[in-house]
């Protein structure tokens, strides 16, 4: 979202939303902001009011007992205010805390359930970077809103209060204090707009600091960086983001400079003019010294509640600005349909079916799918093969929904998958794509993908037909040893081909009834391959599976192959009626198969 552009939702309609979730979550927020800013004003109120009163009883020459009656009442309202506003500090952090960690969970809700398309769109992925970091820690919009509620009700309160107490001096003195007030408050806030409409790069600059030096840490670069020597690159790298955010910082230190002058120079005017008005009330009409007090006290007061207005109204107006981040991203459309619709047929197998699909990635020039037809028929095992760049893996994503096409539509038996609840679609499906997502946890559990009830059997017999058993039996907890290194120190570190027969394992436990495997060989050793080929029949027995691979050979097994190009199905049939034709596939299949065939020459 443009900084500059308006925002989709009001000041009031956000503070609203925000004391919905609230009130749900956790009522103390609420109660806590009232009372927080009530005890402030009567903690005030005991300050503003011990020294004039006890110097008005020293001008009356009252008893020594009125005298230590009166310090003794007010420095109890002093102790009781003062220590139950603290308490109450000390113990609103927790309940705003968990307010935002609702808001984060609706965030992560959101990532992980919306319209895969939405994870490439730029708009999508710049508002939700904006959600996360509103709700990134004590310091931000989600949570620091109620501080700035607080004050507001607590500079409010103490206004109207001061404004009781001020009401017998002139109004000129009231002007003169707004006016030195309101001239100070606009030029800090030119200083906070300046800042804040350059916060997105000092952004740029903590995300780049970050990224290198997490780069430079990670286990995935600690090879690259010693056989390639990349130390003094990385650092060179790193200095010189770091010399642009200093010259950035020198820019913000000037701006906020000229506003801390400013507001010194209006302070000084203001109590100027506040000291000349009472010391000529005290000549001219006679005014006590606890009365001069008083009033001088209150009019600092009451500057203070007024700039107090001013910046918190300002803060509140910028939160405001992250919370409408927050409220689209969630709001953001979705393009599938998530709730409702037709209840997925009952069948004893599925039938999927592309008519006339076409399908362009945004921002392409051109289709990668171009009006495809195709038939995957219940309990078939079909191939998928074709040269890097033809449209295999795109296809996958059509068949389960990941996208839906530009043009045409994808049939579940008869039925266009628009009419379904996606979320339900996708149990249809278990699929090992190209890009792996391993989390750190035990290698069970990301088999079975949960930390509860697991199916230990089945994992084991997964992991059987995955060909991992040897593998697993060799490490330290067997099942139980953890993943990865960015949690556990203990985890062991998977190779690629290991990595990829952990992920058939996960497909298979999911036991869906259709299998969709994407380039599911391709780490691995051609001894290996073999293993999972041999296989093959078992794992997707009952099963309708289509295989993807731009190794040919590999495709024997499978009762129909086709063979895709320019995002068209090119050539159709099996292994042998293929290689008859004598077309492309057989071109291609004869390439490969020089290779692995003694005296051919390349």
């Amino acid at each position: 979202m443009n900084e500059k552009s308006k925002p989709k939702y009001t000041v009031p309609q956000n503070v609203w939303w925000m004391v919905k979730i609230a009130w749900k979550t956790r009522k103390r927020v609420l109660v806590f902001c009232v009372l927080t800013a009530a005890l402030e004003i009567l903690y005030n109120l005991s300050q503003l009011y011990i020294a004039p009163e006890i110097l008005r009883r020293v001008e009356e020459h009252a008893g020594m007992e009125t005298l230590l009656g009166t310090i003794l009442f007010f420095t109890a309202a002093l102790f009781v205010t003062l220590g139950l506003k603290d308490y109450i500090v000390q113990n609103t952090m927790f309940p705003r805390v968990d307010v935002r960690s609702v808001i984060i969970g609706m965030i992560g809700y959101k990532c992980n359930t919306t319209s895969f398309p939405n994870t490439l769109d730029a708009d999508f992925i710049k508002l939700r970077d904006k959600a996360h970091t509103a709700c990134d820690n004590n310091r931000e919009a989600t949570e620091l809103i109620w501080q700035t509620i607080t004050l507001l009700l607590q500079n409010a309160g103490g206004l109207v209060i001061y404004l009781t107490i001020l009401s017998h001096l002139d109004l000129t003195l009231m002007a003169a204090v707004v006016v030195t007030c309101v001239v100070g408050f606009l030029i800090a806030r030119c200083s906070d707009n300046w800042m804040f409409a350059h916060r997105e790069a000092e952004e740029v600059y903590y995300a780049k600091k970050k990224y290198i030096r997490g780069r430079s840490e990670s286990v995935e670069m600690a090879k690259d960086i010693r056989i390639f020597g990349l130390q003094q690159w990385l650092s060179e790298l790193l200095d010189n983001v770091h010399d642009v955010y200093l010259d950035f910082r020198l820019k913000a230190e000037r701006v906020r400079l000229l506003s801390d002058i400013t507001e010194a120079v209006m302070t000084a005017a203001r109590n100027g003019i506040a000291y000349v008005y009472l010391i000529h009330m005290a000549l001219a009409e006679g005014l006590s010294v606890s009365e001069f007090l008083l009033y001088f006290t209150a009019v600092t007061g009451f500057t203070e509640w007024v700039m107090g207005i001013l910046q918190q109204a300002e803060k509140l107006h910028k939160q405001s600005l992250d919370i409408s981040c927050v409220r689209e991203f969630l709001e953001y459309p979705e393009p599938f349909r998530f709730e409702g619709g037709k209840p997925i047929p009952a069948a004893d197998g599925y039938e999927l079916k592309l008519e006339h699909v076409s399908f362009r990635y945004p921002g392409a020039e051109e289709d990668t799918i171009r009006g495809l037809n195709l038939t995957v028929h219940p309990g078939e095992k079909l191939a998928v093969v074709g040269l890097n760049g033809a449209g295999k893996s795109t296809l996958i994503r059509l068949l389960c929904g990941l996208f839906d096409p530009t043009e045409g539509r994808v049939l579940l038996n008869g039925a266009d998958i628009r009419e379904f609840n996606r979320r339900e679609y996708y149990d249809l499906f278990s699929a090992v794509f190209q890009e792996f997502s391993i989390l750190d946890v035990t290698v069970a559990e990301n088999i079975a993908q949960t930390s509860t009830q697991i199916d230990h059997d089945k994992v084991r017999d997964c992991v059987e037909k995955a060909g991992l058993t040897k593998t697993i039996a060799e490490l330290p907890d067997g099942l139980d040893t953890h993943v990865g290194r960015e949690v556990y120190l203990d985890g062991v570190l998977f190779s690629g081909g290991q990595t990829q027969r952990l992920m058939l394992a996960r497909a298979l436990y999911k036991d869906a009834p259709i299998l969709l495997l994407d380039e599911p060989t391709a780490a691995l050793d051609p001894i290996a391959e073999n293993d999972i080929y041999l296989k093959y029949n078992s794992m997707t027995a009952g099963k309708t599976s289509v295989f993807i691979s731009h190794r040919l050979a590999s495709t024997r097994f499978c009762d129909r192959i086709i063979f895709i190009a320019d995002g068209r199905v090119a050539e159709e049939g099996t292994h042998e009626s293929l290689l008859a034709m004598g077309g492309a596939y057989a071109k291609l299949f004869e390439v490969q198969s020089r290779y692995y065939q003694e005296g051919k020459e390349f």
